[in-house]
């Protein structure tokens, strides 16, 4: 099927709360729209909400054994610059880890305990990042993708959507805005200290459920970290180790998430759109291909993933040619692009929406 530029679609019904954590296959006609129903079912005939925790387990072993291989060559390089190259594999390492929580948190893995487990090893343990606070801020996130009212991937970020949000920025941050289009991609090298900082802020509050497990595995996560690598590396290898490692992490996990919604429809206010219109028509998928599968974690079948949150990561791609046959059948705009194409249209968009910025020209009230 062909690529298809974005026109709006019609209005119709939307449910009224989020429907992540649970299989918005089985939710009804009247809470997702008729749309959504209709590819459900075709979607559930195939069995592809069906669980498959062998595969991820495979997924799982893998992953350590990346990780594991990380640990023994910085063990064995020792105090040698040679490391920044061990911090870039860590960086990548961590996340595929990130992949895991992600997936746990949409309970597309294992559901109860288990998906909780590998959620808080992977993301408190192995990241840094609280588990809690970030699937309460991603499943709203899921509920209204691109709302620039409701989805707080938009608020927390210093990029703005629209002009609206210009005003309400520092002075630093409208110099930001004012050149987006290239500091966003800059920025993102801080995306893994923005979500730990985040997390540490939610644990204080008291945002997230079992504070005190949150706080304690992100506190020895820190101290395992700082103490192997200051053990091991000089003053200044292990600041430099510490710089890229995460540096890397931020950057590739910020470039993993940057294609998925920036450039496509913006939504306000409360939602008009049914299921199926909110998700694809806010969501961009990169063209797939085994490396790409690889280094996104199935995020780049983004469209999918926004339809059925819960899908197994290996099914994504099988479902792939049944939401696009049933966008296409249905007059639904289906966006899908290249790696680089994907960052031209959001360094374009973030460019376009922060021109009136550069002009001068006063923001127009919300």
């Amino acid at each position: 099927m062909p690529e298809q530029a974005f026109r709006p679609a019609p209005a119709s019904p939307g449910p009224r709360s989020g429907l992540v954590g649970v299989d918005p296959a089985a939710a009804t006609t009247k809470e997702v729209g008729a749309h959504f129903a209709e590819l459900a079912k075709e979607v559930r005939a195939a069995g592809l909400l069906e669980l498959r925790p062998a595969r991820y387990y495979g997924r799982l072993a893998f992953n350590a054994a990346m990780f594991l291989a990380g640990l023994v060559a910085f063990f064995l390089i020792g105090d040698s610059w040679w490391q920044l190259a061990v911090a870039a594999w860590m960086g990548i390492s961590c996340v595929q880890s990130a992949y895991m929580f992600h997936d746990a948190g949409h309970k597309a893995m294992f559901r109860g305990m288990p998906a909780t487990a590998v959620g808080r090893i992977h993301a408190n343990l192995v990241n840094g990042v609280s588990y809690g606070w970030w699937v309460n801020h991603h499943n709203r996130h899921h509920s209204f993708p691109n709302n620039i009212d409701l989805d707080p991937d938009i608020g927390r970020r210093t990029a703005i959507f629209d002009m609206s949000q210009y005003a309400s920025r520092t002075r630093w941050q409208k110099f930001v805005v004012r050149h987006q289009h290239v500091l966003f991609f800059v920025l993102l090298v801080l995306e893994g200290y923005k979500m730990r900082r985040t997390s540490v802020l939610a644990i204080a509050r008291g945002q997230t459920k079992r504070p005190w497990v949150e706080g304690g595995l992100i506190a020895l996560h820190l101290a395992i970290y700082l103490t192997v690598v200051f053990t091991v590396l000089s003053p200044l290898l292990a600041v430099a180790f510490i710089v890229v490692q995460q540096g890397v992490l931020g950057l590739h996990f910020g470039l993993i998430f940057a294609p998925n919604h920036k450039g496509m429809e913006v939504r306000r206010g409360e939602e008009s759109l049914d299921w199926l219109e909110r998700q694809v028509l806010t969501s961009r998928n990169i063209r797939p291909s085994a490396f790409i599968d690889f280094m996104y974690g199935g995020l780049n079948y983004q469209i999918e993933h926004h339809l059925f949150p819960t899908m197994p990561r290996m099914n994504l791609g099988r479902a792939r040619p049944m939401v696009r046959d049933y966008c296409a059948r249905n007059g639904i705009p289906y966006l899908e692009v290249g790696v680089l194409e994907s960052y031209r249209e959001v360094a374009g968009f973030l460019h376009d929406v922060s021109e009136p910025a550069r002009q001068g020209v006063a923001p127009v009230a919300a």
